[in-house]
Order: C-alpha cells, then sequence, then structure tokens
C-alpha cells in the first residue's frame, strides 16, 4: 500500500530524488562552461579573457568525455586548449596591449544583469518548446564512435577533403595577417 504524506502525495522514493552520477557531471561542466563564457566576455584584459576561455575548452572537452568521444575530448584540450590558445596568448603578448589602450567598461553589473534578464524570456519560451516536442529512442552508438579510426576516415575523406584545406589556409592567413598588424604598430 502507497504511504501518503499529510497533504494527500504520494511519497517520492529517496532514490528517484537522486541525481545520478553522469548527471552531476553534466550539470558541473556545462556550469563551469557557461561561467567561464561569462567570465570571458566580461574581462577587460585580453589575457584573462583568453585564459577563461581555456577553462571552457576543458569543460567541453569533459562533455566530450561523457559522450563516450574520447578522441574529441583529447583533440579538445591538446588542439583548442593546447594550441590555439597557446597562439592567442602569444599574439596578445606580442601585441603588448597596454591597459590605456583598453575601452572604458562602465556599469558592467549592470550591463550583464541586463543582458541576462534579457535572455530568460528566451530560455522560459524555449523550455516550453522543448517539452512539447514528441519523444523519440536514441539509436545506439557503435562502440568505435568518436574513436581515432573513424575520425580519420571521415576527415580525409573525398567529402571533407576541401574543407579541411580551406580551414588550414584560412588559420595561415590569419597568423600572418596577425604578424602584419603587429609588425605595423613596432
Amino acid at each position: 500500500m502507497e504511504r501518503k504524506d499529510w497533504l494527500g502525495y504520494r511519497k517520492v522514493q529517496a532514490i528517484e530524488r537522486k541525481m545520478s552520477i553522469e548527471q552531476f557531471f553534466f550539470y558541473f561542466l556545462a556550469a563551469v562552461a557557461v561561467v567561464g563564457s561569462l567570465v570571458m566576455v566580461t574581462r577587460r584584459q585580453p589575457l584573462s579573457a583568453a585564459l577563461s576561455l581555456v577553462v571552457v575548452f576543458v569543460a567541453f572537452s569533459g562533455l566530450y568525455a561523457m559522450l563516450s568521444a574520447p578522441l574529441l575530448a583529447i583533440l579538445q584540450i591538446l588542439v583548442y586548449a593546447g594550441a590555439i590558445m597557446a597562439l592567442v596568448i602569444f599574439v596578445i603578448m606580442f601585441l603588448n596591449v597596454q591597459k590605456e589602450h583598453l575601452p572604458e567598461e562602465k556599469d558592467l553589473v549592470q550591463r550583464v544583469s541586463l543582458g541576462m534578464l534579457a535572455i530568460v524570456p528566451f530560455f522560459y519560451f524555449l523550455s516550453f518548446g522543448i517539452q512539447d516536442l514528441p519523444y523519440n529512442e536514441f539509436s545506439v552508438v557503435p562502440d568505435s564512435f568518436g574513436h581515432i579510426e573513424q575520425v580519420g576516415r571521415a576527415l580525409f575523406s573525398a567529402q571533407f577533403f576541401l574543407a579541411f584545406e580551406i580551414v588550414s589556409i584560412l588559420l595561415t592567413v590569419a597568423l600572418v595577417g596577425v604578424v602584419v598588424l603587429a609588425k605595423r604598430r613596432i
């Protein structure tokens, strides 16, 4: 027989109220990514913004690991949090931005609060839209999902070859552009 409390509602078992360890880590990593992103866009100093972006990349890496995509998790750390951020920090140091060259930040707390307040209705309506979506069973991903061989075959296939080469050229042009702009200031 079901036990009812004094209001007549069914007692919820303690097991149903507990959060699983996967949910805890998901919410923790998601919160770290969101807070790190907010810190990144609200910092006046470019170096502290870049370092908070590293925190966001590490949180994304943890989320990829939770999705059983170990290669993407490792590449997120090595490529983005490692190589790309080292390049960004090098460019920041190379440009030698002084405090007097940075724009004044007035009413930062007020602007961030107003922005957060403007986003609340969006998430409110989004939550109702998500609840109205039909429930679909997700297909089980194969064991090789996100591993080196499968990602390598997809990346270097004819389908993505042109995009891969265009991105490499774009990164090279961006690096040359930064060096030319920095040399002009020196």
